[in-house]
Formats: structure tokens, C-alpha cells, sequence
């Protein structure tokens, strides 16, 4: 996968998609992954579902207006483009962990028109080398136990289980994590055997 991966600015290409900054009018389309009571409801509490297209069109605008974390973290959000397509097929971002921003996030949602078909794992993909050519040595993934779809794009990432905590949105969640020296690095068994 290393190869599909271009980076211009801050925009982020592979083979299949074309990660890109939001736009306003992009809402309905935002709308369709969360506005999704099945994108949703693996997201609560840090973030519920959306309403209707006016509260997407506002949150997008407030991820416009703010940075998304600290400056000089590769930090960012971004409409998920199936380029054969054209269509917004999912939402991309690296973001601070709470509670103290230390770790860095790599997080994906798509439509759930797009699931099945790798698109996730291959935006997660992306982000990586996008953190890791601003500098970043780490990133994490956090997925809920029984979420086997976040489960299984970590691990297509390349990414390792390291463990359960309750650290992060006081939930108990399943971490992942990918260092800048294992991307890429080909995976001898993808499946998850932590379970």
C-alpha cells in the first residue's frame, strides 16, 4: 500500500480514495455517516448522532473554524472521496486523545453504502503517512470491543493491539497502535487474536 500514497499539501491520495479538507456544502453527504444510527452509535458519547442537515452543515463549520489539536501535531479532519466514484464515502481525522492530547488518534467513519470494501482501513492507511511524514512517531486507534469492523481495519493498517483501558472517553475500549517503524511492514496473520 505504501506506493498508492500521495501527499500535496493537505490533501491525501491512494489508489481507491482521496482524502480531503471539508466544505460546507459537503453536509448531505456528512449527514449520511452521522446522521447514521449505525455510524453512531459506535461514536457516543464523544459524539452523538446528527439531526438533520443544518447541525451537519454547523459542525462542519466548526471543524473549519477551530484547529482540530495543538499546533505542529499533524493533527486534521477530512471528507473521504471514493475517487472512482466521486461520492463522500466517509469522514478521516487524527485528533488528540483525551484526557491529556498526548496520544494521537487515527479515526475513520464511513457511509454505510461504502462499508465492506476496505475503504476504511485504506483511509486509516493514509493517515498514517500523513502523520508520520509531519513527524509523528506513533498514532493509536480506539475501537469498542464489539465494534469488529474498527477491530479489523486497525489490524489491516498494520496496526498492534496493546491492550484494554478506560483511559479514553471513560469508556472500555480496545487500543491499536502503529509506529512509524512498522507501517508498511507486510502483516504474517491480519486476523485479531487478542480476543
Amino acid at each position: 500500500m505504501a506506493d498508492d500514497v500521495t501527499i500535496d499539501g493537505s490533501t491525501i491520495r491512494t489508489a481507491r480514495v482521496r482524502l480531503r479538507p471539508w466544505r460546507e456544502d459537503d453536509a448531505p453527504a456528512a449527514l449520511e455517516i452521522y446522521g447514521s444510527a449505525e455510524v453512531a452509535r459506535w461514536l457516543a458519547p464523544a459524539m452523538e448522532q446528527v439531526a438533520d442537515v443544518d447541525a451537519m452543515r454547523a459542525m462542519i463549520s466548526s471543524w473549519l473554524a477551530a484547529p482540530p489539536g495543538p499546533a505542529g501535531r499533524a493533527t486534521g479532519r477530512w471528507a473521504v472521496e471514493e475517487i472512482e466514484s466521486g461520492r463522500v464515502a466517509g469522514s478521516a481525522q487524527i485528533l488528540p486523545l483525551p484526557p491529556e492530547g498526548e496520544d494521537l488518534e487515527v479515526g475513520y467513519q464511513l457511509a454505510p453504502w461504502a462499508w465492506g470494501r476496505g475503504l476504511g482501513s485504506e483511509a486509516g492507511h493514509a493517515l498514517a503517512h500523513y502523520a508520520f511524514a509531519n513527524g509523528e512517531e506513533e498514532v493509536f486507534a480506539v475501537v469498542r470491543p464489539r465494534n469488529e469492523r474498527g477491530i479489523h481495519a486497525a489490524r489491516r493498517i498494520g496496526m498492534d493491539w496493546v491492550g484494554e483501558t478506560e483511559k479514553y472517553y471513560g469508556l472500555r475500549l480496545q487500543v491499536y497502535r502503529l509506529r512509524n517503524s512498522d507501517l508498511d511492514v507486510p502483516l504474517l496473520d491480519p486476523s485479531p487474536l487478542e480476543h
